[in-house]
């Protein structure tokens, strides 16, 4: 584990909030390899390296934004359905949960600690994936996106929304992150922050504010105060 200075540990929390893509499920990479080959086409070189540090952690809206801007004009209007479709059969076929986050969701089970998922991506995303991996059923009824507000992540108002329909105070939330704008979005709100460093140096989760890193979400537990296994 990876750690700003102090502390070793959160203060009491009564929710912890997951991000999805690349938290609960490792489709980050995926997304990445199915998207690269659609962008070439329309005249958009990246690299996987690339693509994470481009698009991870931002919102589709904020993508085709980012797409327009590199292109300097609009993207085909089918470059959205084109990727949904080869992306959804990818993860489909390739997707797997985050090693350990199962004996961690196991372990809050048994502590009574709640817990939700807050994601930049769409309702039907989460439930492809979190499906795909049989996490769907643990997150029913708590499953929170940024279409359900106004602003996407780094905003606070997803972060925000959850702990509110939860009927928990902000100070109270723990959020694990593993991007810099998730973690920006969970500072904002005021609420407490794990980096995931996997796919993201931990360097840039510590700098936009998280006070601790793991690199195994298996340490998580020991973070958090419940016993997995």
């Amino acid at each position: 584990m990876t750690s700003a200075p102090e502390p070793a540990g959160v203060r009491p929390y009564a929710l912890l909030i997951f991000d999805c893509d690349g938290v609960l499920v490792d489709s980050e990479r995926i997304a990445g390899r199915a998207f690269a080959p659609l962008l070439r086409e329309i005249g958009l070189d990246f690299t996987l390296p690339q693509m994470i540090e481009t698009f991870v952690g931002n919102s589709m809206p904020r993508c085709v934004e980012i797409i327009t801007e590199r292109l300097g004009h609009a993207p085909p209007d089918d470059l959205l359905d084109r990727y949904a479709e080869v992306t959804r059969a990818a993860l489909r076929a390739e997707l797997k949960p985050v090693q350990a986050i199962g004996e961690l969701l196991d372990a809050l089970d048994r502590a009574n600690v709640p817990y939700v998922v807050a994601s930049n991506g769409e309702h039907e995303k989460m439930e492809t994936t979190l499906g795909a991996t049989g996490l769907l059923q643990r997150f029913e009824g708590r499953r929170f996106s940024s279409t359900d507000v106004a602003r996407p992540k780094p905003s606070p108002d997803l972060f925000l929304h959850a702990a509110r329909q939860m009927g928990v105070s902000p100070a109270r939330c723990v959020v694990v992150e593993d991007s810099p704008l998730g973690v920006q979005g969970a500072i904002a709100a005021g609420m407490q922050v794990i980096g995931y460093a996997d796919l993201m140096p931990a360097e840039r989760l510590i700098s936009s504010g998280a006070a601790t890193v793991v690199d195994d979400l298996s340490a998580l537990a020991t973070v958090l105060g419940v016993h997995a296994g």
